[in-house]
C-alpha cells in the first residue's frame, strides 16, 4: 500500500476519539473533581486582585499531576471572564519554568514576560537593567493587577538561582500604578527550605498543599475525561480500572494516568481495532516508559550522562557493578568528551538519583572495615539500553 492509499484509507476509517482534546494536557474541564477545597482556598487568596488590591503571593506545592496547574488555570480563567464582564483592569501571565529558551536565564525569562505583554526584544544583548525597564514601563501603562504564574519554579531557581525570585518580589516597588502578584507552583514539597531567607520571607506568603488523588478518585478523573473524548462503548471493561491502579502506583499522578488513556487509544486506533483493550494500555505502559527514561536521560547535566553512560558500558560486560569500577570508566569518559571530572562523593549523589528515577537499582553493601559500596545493577531492558547507549555516544560525543 502507497502512503497516499493509507492516507485515504486513514480518512474513511471510523476514529474512535469523539473530542481528543479532552485527553490533552492543556484541557481545562468544566469541573474539576476532587480539588473543591484547593480551589475554594485559592479563590479566596486571590479574590483581592478583582478589588484591585494586590493579593498575597501565593505558593502551590504537590507532587506531579496531582491537579495544581489546572486548579490555578481555571481560577485565573474565571476571574479574568468575571473582570472583563465587570471592567476590572486584570490580566494574568503564565509561564512553564521547564521549557529550555524560555526560563532558562533571567534574561530569557524577563524577555518572555515582554513578548506575553505585546512586545519582542531581542534573544540577547540588551544590558538587563534596561530588559526590566521594559518590562516596568509595559506593567505600569496604567492601574491594574498583574497574577503572574511561574510553573515549575523549582526548576527556574535551579538553572538562574534564587536571586531572580527576590528581584520579582521587589518589582511593586518600582510600580507607580500597577501591582503584580506571584503564584508558585512546585513538585518539590521542600523547594523553600533552600531558598536564601530574605526571598522566602517575601515570596511565600500564602502556602497551599495538594495531596496526590487515590486510584478510585483517578478512575472518576478518567471516567470524566473518557466520556468527552471517546465514542461510547470504544472502551473495553476494565481498561480505565487499569489505567488507575497504574497511576495510583506513581504517587497518584492523574495526568499520567490520562496521557496512558490517550496513547492506548491511539495504539488501538493505529492497529485498526474498534475497541481500547488493556493489551493496548500494556503497550502504552511501556512506550511511556521507554520514553520518559530517554527524555529523562538526555534533559540531564552533561556529567549525569557520562555517570550514566559508564555504567551501562560496564554493564554490556556483566551485571553487578561496584562505585569504584564506575568512576574509574567515567574518568575515560570525561576525558573523551573534554569533560571535568567530578569527585567521587558526587558521583555517589549522582548515582542516588538514577536509583530515584528507578533507571538503576543502588543496593549500599557494608565491606567491614573497608567501609561501604554501592552494588549497581541496571533495570532497564536489553533494547533500551541499547538505544540510550547509542543516544548519550551522541550527546557527549564518543565512540
Amino acid at each position: 500500500m502507497g502512503v497516499g492509499d493509507f492516507f485515504d484509507s486513514y480518512l474513511k476509517s471510523d476514529s474512535l476519539f469523539k473530542e481528543k482534546q479532552a485527553l490533552a494536557s492543556s484541557y481545562i474541564p468544566d469541573q474539576i473533581l476532587f480539588r473543591e477545597e484547593q480551589l475554594q482556598e485559592i479563590a479566596n487568596i486571590l479574590a483581592p486582585a478583582l478589588r484591585h488590591e494586590k493579593p498575597s503571593n501565593l505558593f502551590v506545592y504537590g507532587k506531579t499531576g496531582s491537579g495544581k496547574t489546572l486548579s490555578v488555570k481555571h481560577i485565573l480563567a474565571t476571574m479574568e471572564t468575571i473582570a472583563q464582564k465587570n471592567s476590572i483592569s486584570l490580566r494574568s501571565i503564565y509561564v512553564n519554568c521547564k521549557l529550555k529558551k524560555v526560563a532558562d536565564t533571567e534574561y530569557r525569562l524577563i524577555a518572555q514576560l515582554i513578548k506575553e505583554l505585546g512586545q519582542e526584544i531581542p534573544p540577547t544583548g540588551l544590558p538587563t537593567d534596561e530588559v526590566y525597564n521594559i518590562f516596568y514601563r509595559l506593567l505600569d501603562t496604567k492601574k491594574q493587577i498583574f497574577l503572574l504564574v511561574l510553573d515549575e519554579v523549582d526548576q527556574l531557581t535551579l538553572k538562574i538561582g534564587d536571586e531572580i525570585l527576590y528581584n520579582l518580589t521587589r518589582i511593586n516597588v518600582e510600580l507607580k500604578q500597577a501591582q503584580i502578584c506571584l503564584i508558585g507552583i512546585s513538585n518539590n514539597l521542600v523547594f523553600t527550605e533552600h531558598l536564601d531567607p530574605r526571598v522566602k520571607s517575601s515570596l511565600s506568603e500564602e502556602e497551599l498543599i495538594f495531596p496526590p488523588y487515590n486510584a478510585l478518585q483517578i478512575q472518576d478523573i478518567l471516567r470524566q475525561r473518557a466520556t468527552t473524548a471517546f465514542y461510547d462503548n470504544t472502551l473495553q471493561p476494565g481498561v480505565l480500572e487499569k489505567c488507575a491502579a497504574y497511576a495510583a502506583r506513581e504517587h497518584g499522578d492523574v495526568r499520567r494516568a490520562i496521557d496512558l488513556l490517550r496513547v492506548a487509544g491511539e495504539i488501538a486506533e493505529r492497529n485498526g481495532q474498534k475497541k481500547v483493550e488493556i493489551a493496548h494500555l500494556d503497550e502504552a505502559e511501556k512506550k511511556m516508559e521507554t520514553d520518559k527514561i530517554l527524555n529523562v536521560s538526555l534533559n540531564q547535566p552533561k556529567q549525569f550522562q557520562a555517570v550514566l553512560y559508564s555504567i551501562l558500558l560496564l554493564a554490556t560486560q556483566r551485571r553487578n557493578l561496584f562505585t569504584g569500577e564506575i568512576y574509574e570508566v567515567y574518568k575515560g569518559v570525561c576525558k573523551q568528551s573534554k569533560s571535568n571530572v567530578l569527585t567521587q562523593r558526587r558521583i555517589s549523589d549522582i548515582l542516588a538519583e538514577l536509583d530515584m528515577l528507578g533507571i538503576i537499582n543502588a543496593k549500599i553493601i557494608s565491606k567491614g572495615r573497608y567501609g561501604r559500596t554501592r552494588e549497581i545493577t541496571v533495570t532497564l531492558e536489553d533494547l533500551l539500553v541499547a538505544k540510550l547507549r547509542e543516544l548519550l555516544e551522541k550527546s557527549l560525543r564518543v565512540e
